[in-house]
């Protein structure tokens, strides 16, 4: 398949085929924020190079980042912290960024300039669309998921991001190879988590310990947030597997 191609996102089972398909049952929900006088002026400055444009459209890798370089799709990246802190000790490495919030799309403009950073580029919109829409087989080396929303009521389980139609989805998109890495501040969701990925026959665990948790990569920072729930004795949880 070429880039910039369309791409046709399968529909789940029991949908006919001349019924189009709307997904109604999200992972997040848009609430009303304040943007800061910053993260406006971020925008003006620097969305022009480093927002892209979401197209049901075969992503164009290269193009949209001026090279060619290892690609990282990381989804919902709240503030941008540990984003901005990966891409700067990985400058080999493209960093596809989605997040829907325009609070937080707006504060990782902010230290993309601060930073100098030229490896980011940000789609914000459903990440879910980008991967059905804009990305093809095997074409990401990683993909990370840090402290998605665990939705902790039972009835709102449905909502959480981890589930094993998304985790095909982006296991097919990996190389060979190729790396998920989620983590988690909620032991529940970690558990689910670790059962619907090791379901998945495409990839492989790379932790041999007990539970099956991978020790933190030093890559992914620990955030303001996360230190603080260390303090208070909460645990975290990371998972790294690989595309077989």
């Amino acid at each position: 398949m070429t880039e910039n191609a369309p791409i046709e996102a399968p529909k789940p089972k029991g949908i006919p085929a001349d019924v189009p398909f709307l997904r109604t049952v999200k992972s997040y929900v848009l609430r009303a924020g304040r943007t800061t006088i910053g993260q406006a002026k971020a925008y003006e400055l620097y969305g022009p190079a480093n927002l892209l444009p979401y197209a049901p459209l075969s992503l164009g890798a290269s193009a949209a980042f001026g090279r060619k370089a290892p690609l990282i799709l990381e989804i919902g990246f709240g503030m941008g912290e540990a984003t901005a802190h990966i891409a700067r000790v990985r400058p080999d490495d493209n960093f596809l960024c989605c997040e829907v919030h325009e609070a937080g799309v707006g504060a990782l403009l902010k230290r993309i300039g601060e930073q100098d950073l030229h490896n980011i580029r940000i789609l914000r919109h459903d990440a879910v669309e980008v991967i059905d829409h804009m990305l093809r087989p095997g074409v990401l080396d990683g993909v990370h998921i840090f402290f998605p929303d665990p939705w902790h009521k039972t009835k709102h389980y449905k909502r959480r991001l981890i589930q094993p139609e998304l985790v095909n989805k982006l296991a097919q998109r990996l190389k060979p190879g190729g790396y998920l890495h989620c983590a988690t501040d909620w032991q529940p969701y970690a558990q689910q988590m670790m059962e619907v990925i090791s379901a998945e026959p495409l990839l492989a665990n790379t932790s041999d310990a007990m539970g099956g948790y991978a020790t933190k990569p030093d890559y992914r920072p620990l955030t303001k947030f996360e230190n603080r729930g260390l303090k208070l004795g909460h645990g975290v949880w990371d998972l790294v597997f690989r595309r077989v």
